[in-house]
């Protein structure tokens, strides 16, 4: 098996093992729905992507939304990132169209969504409006920062 093979399978079952692991997590339980309590509010949250680390090279952005799934309909993720200066590289978001692109940071389909600016001062915000899965990812240098720095990730928002 080849490096580049391995790498995609590698990705593509983590994907799929988080929005399985997503969707039972919060699967209703029938009779037992007593015992069980969801972990999330009623009303839409604002999520900083990466956290206090913002949106940088160099974080792993699917552990990243692993560790802070489920994420849910009208949810708002917030990309935060310094402009382009002498001292910072620049960082986008884009939306890729699919599993393929994403596990292959191929950005040709791919929608800017947030160019180099936007993610300064309160950052960019991106409302998870459908019940669909979302790729997201940086673009930069033809892809370099999705595929190297690991700033790509997944998620599919649920129904409260």
């Amino acid at each position: 098996m080849g490096s580049k093979f391995g790498h995609g399978a590698l990705v593509l079952v983590l994907v799929a093992a988080s929005m399985v692991g997503v969707s039972l997590a919060n699967k209703d339980l029938g009779s037992h729905r007593h015992h069980f309590r969801h972990n999330h509010t009623t009303t839409p949250k604002r999520i900083i992507v990466g956290g206090s680390q913002n949106w940088h090279f160099g974080v792993n952005y699917t552990d990243w939304s692993l560790k802070n799934a489920p994420f849910y309909l009208n949810d708002t993720l917030v990309f935060k990132y310094d402009p382009p200066s002498n001292t910072t590289f620049p960082h986008s978001v884009y939306l890729l169209p699919n599993m393929k692109s994403f596990i292959n940071c191929e950005l040709r389909r791919a929608k800017v969504i947030a160019n180099p600016t936007q993610g300064s001062g309160n950052g960019f915000e991106f409302v998870l409006k459908k019940r669909k899965p979302y790729y997201l990812a940086c673009g930069e240098r033809n892809g370099f920062h999705c595929k190297v720095g690991l700033m790509k990730f997944a998620v599919v928002p649920l129904r409260r």
